[in-house]
């Protein structure tokens, strides 16, 4: 509880030290390139990888109880195609980095039927976004503020019912810290008004030393995924 209160008072003077956003820039900005099981920015850092697939198939499954869903961060399109399994009757897919935005559509997700593609940071992009039965949020190169910000727009995004998820990398190499942030999301969603659940997902048997060879940071580090 201390420390979950050290961090509010601590995320207060970051939200009045960090109001340019450009951590997140520098990335829209950056190379990145695709391999076979990952996405990596130009300083050999993990944009998203593949052990994430069976998360993303369980984020999935949490948001798509309705028929229209909104994802913002197509990455490597791991989450994007698990939601297409459930065949919404629209698909919202918001990204940024324009690298992504152009392996998406010579892929051809903008042809998919049920499929929209809104091209741009999602904090410029809220006019064009609708209500949603379910929303997944899962951007790179941004802050646990941006993360905040994006929660007290769930109002007008999220329908009355509708189910949100995040991917929770909140401190993934430190298991106390990492603990600290999942109350503290909890506690200021539920100050929101919304209910929270945290569902332990293993993750030791997808994460072999040889997952991270060409990777210069392990993003994760801990056994137990909290969805």
């Amino acid at each position: 509880r201390t420390g979950i209160q050290a961090e509010l008072i601590l995320g207060t003077i970051a939200r009045k030290a960090n109001k340019n956003g450009a951590a997140n820039e520098d990335y829209l900005e950056d190379r990145v390139s695709f391999g076979e099981d990952k996405l990596i920015d130009s300083g050999s850092k993990a944009v998203m990888m593949a052990w994430e697939k069976p998360l993303m198939e369980a984020h999935a499954k949490a948001v798509c109880s309705g028929g229209h869903v909104l994802n913002v961060g197509f990455g490597m399109g791991l989450v994007d195609t698990a939601i297409q399994q459930y065949s919404p009757v629209t698909h919202t897919i918001v990204e940024a980095h324009p690298v992504v935005y152009k392996r998406m559509l010579q892929s051809g997700w903008d042809k998919r039927e049920n499929v929209k593609i809104i091209f741009g940071r999602w904090q410029d992009v809220l006019s064009q976004l609708e209500t949603y039965d379910g929303i997944f949020f899962d951007t790179y190169g941004e802050y646990y503020e941006d993360l905040r910000e994006f929660h007290h727009h769930l109002h007008k995004l999220l329908k009355p019912g509708g189910i949100y998820s995040f991917f929770n990398g909140l401190c993934g190499g430190n298991a106390f810290f990492h603990v600290v942030y999942c109350h503290l999301v909890s506690l200021e969603l539920e100050n929101l008004g919304y209910t929270t659940q945290l569902i332990p997902l293993p993750v030791k048997d997808c994460l072999g030393e040889e997952v991270w060879e060409g990777v210069r940071q392990k993003y994760w580090q801990l056994d137990t995924y909290y969805l």
